[in-house]
């Protein structure tokens, strides 16, 4: 898909867009083909960094089912918690929780998110690395939720499924032969990325679209071209055993150590520094 100023496309425009996602950053609306972001402001951004260290700090008290569903992704519980700790932070005098690692943590993920989205827009747009995008003319939208319409300026190709969503749906059919393929697709796409120069230092698999055959980066916040930041993320990886338990596929592939198996001696092989460095362009 062209990244061209066009006219909003039709479906955009026609009934609600359904929330079908978030993240620290940004909540996401969809139609059938397209998705549009609404992107939070700082004070939301840290009411969750606070959320999820509070959660963390109670992860071992928490009962198993809740704990899940607060910890593994979003769920209403965690937006009206961030709603109370919005609050908080209204009341309460701003050194008290404005501590020195929320400054360092904001800071860090407002640096990789800026950067991240200039890279990609400086070398994967127009390519199939990432979602195709439009760009028209500021246009409201109607969302399911809150604040209920947006303005909106440009919308990206959406996604059928998640990369990892994909793979345990296939793992559930017993379809194996099929998830190594993916996998392979996988890796090959973090090899098309070193070849542009960018490493994704956060290459979980639920970061990355599926559409027919297709993978593509869905979260560009963790790209850089930064050799210092590749160089802690490749040394990051070499103490990491069981690189598809950090990816996410522990369940997936639970039933099939080999696949396991042979998924992270090849991943070791590939995500390296000799490996990059072989890609990286001069």
């Amino acid at each position: 898909m062209e990244h061209v100023l066009t006219a909003a496309p039709a479906e955009l425009t026609q009934g609600k867009l359904r929330r079908i996602g978030e993240g620290i950053g940004r909540v996401v609306y969809a139609s059938t083909h397209w998705v549009v972001k609404r992107e939070r402001s700082p004070r939301e951004v840290v009411a969750l960094i606070l959320l999820w260290r509070l959660l963390r700090r109670a992860e071992g008290i928490l009962p198993g089912p809740l704990r899940r569903k607060l910890l593994h992704g979003p769920s209403r519980q965690i937006r009206l918690l961030r709603l109370l700790v919005e609050g908080i932070m209204l009341v309460v005098p701003r050194g008290v929780w404005f501590t020195s690692h929320i400054r360092s943590v904001w800071t860090t993920y407002h640096r990789r998110n800026v950067r991240g989205a200039r890279l990609a827009e400086e070398r994967l747009a127009g390519t199939s690395l990432v979602p195709g995008k439009v760009e028209f003319p500021p246009t409201r939208v109607n969302i399911s939720g809150w604040p209920g319409w947006l303005l909106v300026c440009e919308a990206e190709e959406r996604a059928e499924t998640t990369l990892l969503d994909k793979l345990i749906d296939l793992a559930e059919e017993k379809r194996y032969s099929e998830v190594e393929i993916w996998l392979d697709r996988f890796l090959h796409l973090r090899q098309s990325g070193w070849q542009r120069g960018l490493f994704s230092v956060d290459a979980h698999l639920k970061n990355f679209g599926v559409n027919g055959d297709r993978i593509f980066l869905l979260d560009t916040g963790g790209l850089t071209n930064r050799w210092n930041e590749i160089e802690d993320r490749l040394a990051y990886e070499e103490g990491t055993p069981r690189p598809h338990v950090r990816l996410g596929l522990k369940p997936a592939l639970s039933s099939r150590p080999d696949i396991a198996d042979r998924f992270d001696e090849l991943w070791k092989a590939t995500v390296n520094r000799s490996v990059v460095e072989y890609h990286w362009p001069e």
